[in-house]
């Protein structure tokens, strides 16, 4: 018998009504025949409710009984949404990561997958279960301690499951009806993109977009697993309903910008008066990756007098940890000072189309200097240009980019 792989976002299960919506969903597939794993996340809130106990508990908390303790939500949601399928006459239980296993690596707050065994699953298939509800975001570690994935981890536990059990395709479902050209809470012109290639749904996840989490989308594109995102909140789950995370010769559009991504809770980090020798960026960047600071744009200023300044973007929240493991540092690196502004925004444009066109990244700073926005950090790949603006900008650029580019219209 065939699978489905359903995932859930946090607005789809808010509530009792919304589990109850879920649940018809779910109740589709089975009568279409698949055995169907779905994956949950917490309802709506509950994490950053969880999250915020944590950091009134300790600003340096135990990463290990912080996974404990955000865990938890997915576990609610996985009983109620079983229970209620269980209402309705489905044979089905819930799964809390460890019992699966999915098994992941130690690193708690950032753990990434290593293996899911089908036995147990298969097993509770083999004994009459129509459907496995499984807690998403979470895993077990070598030490046998409860793992989280990371913000968002469930899309990954989703794309994870469709790989390891083969299904036919893998469904997450949120508050959105697909992907758009950028947030339509900003540019109400914004427009659902039918097709998007791997590639750029990689980019566009990295560089802020909120629809999926990165690494669920490098798990599809290695894995060829069919991604769709679909609304939960309406009845259309035909092929052509939301969505298609595809390869990219199946993608339809010949945009040279495919979409515009922000990200508002970035920090910048300066780094003055390094001093400026053959192995200055390991020694700066290896504290911060084993401090789990997830460093993304890199500046280095020209050297005078065999000193230099430093200057890396992260996000908002891990300030405290980049602070924390530059001091620890500053014996080695001997640094002047260490300067932070939390009131920048990250800007991005991405499209398969700039490998073959020239001139993109000038136009994008033509039109950020003709609205008044000061560029403070650029970084470029084959399919993306980002910059690091002023924070009360964002909006205005984000706007001014996606008319510019004319992504209200189709290809």
């Amino acid at each position: 018998m065939s699978r489905v792989v359903m995932k859930f976002g946090g607005t789809s299960v808010a509530d009792l009504d919304r589990i109850a919506n879920a649940a018809k969903k779910v109740e589709q597939e089975v009568a279409n025949g698949h055995e169907v794993v779905v994956i949950v996340s917490a309802m709506s809130g509950k994490t950053n409710e969880l999250v915020g106990w944590v950091r009134e508990t300790s600003d340096m908390h135990d990463r290990a009984e912080y996974d404990a303790i955000v865990s938890s939500g997915e576990n609610i949601t996985a009983g109620l949404l079983a229970q209620r399928l269980k209402e309705m006459g489905i044979s089905a239980r819930s799964w809390q990561g460890w019992q699966v296993p999915v098994q992941t690596t130690g690193a708690h707050e950032a753990a990434r997958i290593e293996g899911i065994p089908s036995d147990n699953l298969d097993a509770s298939f083999a004994s009459g279960h129509k459907v496995a509800v499984v807690a998403g975001f979470q895993g077990i570690g070598p030490d046998g301690r409860i793992t989280t994935l990371g913000r968002g981890g469930s899309d990954t536990t989703a794309v994870a499951f469709a790989a390891a059990l083969d299904a036919v395709r893998c469904d997450i479902y949120t508050d959105v009806d697909g992907i758009y050209t950028t947030d339509p809470r900003i540019v109400s012109t914004a427009r659902k993109i039918r097709k998007i290639s791997y590639e750029e749904m990689l980019e566009l996840a990295s560089l802020g977009a909120k629809v999926l989490q990165t690494r669920s989308v490098e798990l599809a594109m290695r894995y060829k697993v069919p991604l769709r995102v679909l609304s939960s909140f309406e009845d259309d789950i035909s092929e052509t309903a939301g969505t298609l995370v595809c390869d990219e010769e199946d993608t339809m559009e010949s945009k040279v910008v495919h979409g515009i991504a922000y990200s508002k809770d970035e920090a910048k980090v300066t780094l003055v008066s390094v001093a400026d020798r053959p192995g200055i960026a390991a020694a700066i960047f290896g504290p911060l990756a084993d401090a789990g600071v997830n460093v993304d744009m890199i500046v280095q200023n020209i050297s005078e007098d065999g000193r230099t300044d430093m200057t890396f973007s992260c996000p908002v929240d891990q300030v405290p940890h980049a602070l924390k493991a530059m001091d620890e540092a500053k014996m080695d690196l001997n640094f002047e000072k260490i300067v932070t502004d939390t009131e920048v925004a990250k800007v991005s444009m991405v499209g398969v189309g700039m490998r073959s066109h020239a001139g993109v990244a000038a136009k994008m700073f033509k039109i950020l200097a003709n609205e008044g926005v000061n560029i403070q950090v650029i970084t470029t790949s084959e399919i993306k240009v980002s910059v690091l603006v002023d924070r009360k900008y964002m909006e205005l650029a984000v706007r001014a980019l996606h008319d510019a580019f004319e992504l209200e219209t189709a290809a």
